[in-house]
Formats: structure tokens, sequence, C-alpha cells
């Protein structure tokens, strides 16, 4: 894996910001870009877990707009950001006639609203330094899935600003690319489907390589699109799902 080779005015590495970083996927992620060299600061309404991400974390609430908006800014002018991980997100599970506005604002504010606020924060020093890596955290949901209105709604609309942003930032070499993750063994997956239950058995089973991905998995698909030798691939989708997208 290369490494970073723009630094800050601090001589520091280039900064990766994760959002939603402190637990689970997001804190695989920002793990793996701190061993790929990068600077990383997480984004989160939790403290992380782990000693490691503690250092130059930021607490906030990212369905915030103003208080995301002040963090964003403090961060841009700190550090010299060439990655941005968009990653938060929740689940509000509901079948299409439970589906509440209540839940389709919050997801919206927070899966989506986020992303476009932490991006265009983040946007000015990319294009000042000529090159930028945006990974966004799809998921296997933008193809369908049961009880998943409000959710797929936000993931297929990241994964559609995502194409757009490619597009529009080609110029300036930054590149914007999704990971979607299908079942992977996090909190909220075992939260919504318990670990004895009949429909996490189902799952699994329908998972072409027969195990639950792990948090790390997804981690491995970011790093590829961090890294500076994957400046030719933008406005794509890889998904890691252990081949659920094939059958």
């Amino acid at each position: 894996m290369s490494q970073p080779s723009v630094h800050n005015q601090n001589n520091q590495y280039a900064c990766a910001v994760v959002t939603g970083g402190a637990r689970n996927i997001g804190q695989a992620i920002a793990l793996r870009l701190q061993q790929d060299g990068y600077h990383v600061i997480v984004v989160d309404i939790v403290a992380p877990e782990v000693d490691a991400l503690q250092t130059d974390a930021y607490q906030v609430d990212l369905a915030d707009a103003d208080a995301t908006r002040r963090v964003m800014a403090e961060i841009a002018e700190r550090y010299t950001v060439t990655r941005l991980i968009n990653n938060v997100g929740i689940v509000a599970p509901a079948l299409l006639e439970e589906a509440t506005l209540e839940d389709f604002d919050q997801l919206m504010h927070l899966n989506v609203r986020s992303a476009l606020i932490c991006t265009q924060a983040l946007l000015p020093a990319m294009k000042a330094q000529g090159m930028g890596r945006i990974v966004i955290n799809a998921s296997r949901v933008v193809l369908g899935k049961e009880a998943r209105t409000i959710y797929s709604a936000t993931k297929g609309a990241l994964q559609s600003m995502a194409r757009t942003w490619a597009l529009e930032l080609a110029e300036h070499s930054i590149t914007v690319n999704c990971v979607a993750p299908g079942p992977i063994a996090t909190s909220a997956f075992w939260q919504n489907n318990p670990p004895d239950s009949e429909r996490a058995r189902r799952i699994i089973d329908n998972i072409p390589l027969q195990r639950m991905g792990q948090p790390d998995d997804v981690a491995q698909a970011v790093s590829f699109f961090c890294d500076e030798r994957s400046g030719f691939i933008t406005g794509q989708t890889l998904f890691v799902c252990g081949g659920v997208t094939v059958g």
C-alpha cells in the first residue's frame, strides 16, 4: 500500500476524516487508514472505543446541520484533508406501511445531508492539493431489501450523489466511489437480526461464501479506493457482500 505523500503545514501526513468512525465498520475503516499512514480524524456522536482513535476525535451529532458545519470548518482550518469517508448511517427497519415521516427525516438528515455538508467543507483543500479521495459507505440495499424503504432511499441517494460528484470533480483529480456492504457482523446487524433467529440463519445461508462479512472486509475496500494508485477509478460502487449480488 502506498503511503500518503501530501503533507499539511504542520508536517503531518495528509488527513483522512471518517464520519461515524467510533464503532463497527467506521472503526475498522479508521484503524485501517491509520495503518496505511494517514492522520485519521473520527467524527461521531460518541467517543471512539479504541484509544488509538481518541486523540483527534470530534463528538458531534451529524444529524445537526449547524453543529456539523462548525466541526467541519474547524477540521478544514486545522488539517489538510485529502481523504473523506462518508460512513455514518443508521437503519430504521420497517415495512412500507409502517414507515414514518419522522424516521424519513432522521435518516435523510444523518445518512445523506451530513455527507453533503462534510464534502462541501473539505473540498477546497482537496482542490488546492490537486487530488482527493471521497468514499461513501452505501449498502447492497440499493438493489432492494424488505423492510428497508427509508434506509434504501438514503443509500440510493448517496450512490447517485457519488456518481454526480465523480463527474463534477474529475477535473481536480478527486475521485468519488462507494462501497456497498452486504451482511456485515456489526452490533447493528445483530440487533436487527438476533444470532439465534431464523432470519439471521436465512441471511447467512444465502451468502455464497457461507460466512458473515467482517468490518475489516469493508475497510479493505475503502483502503483500495483511498490509495493514490486508484486515481483512474471513479463513480463506481464496489459490493462487499460475499457474492450475494451475483445470485
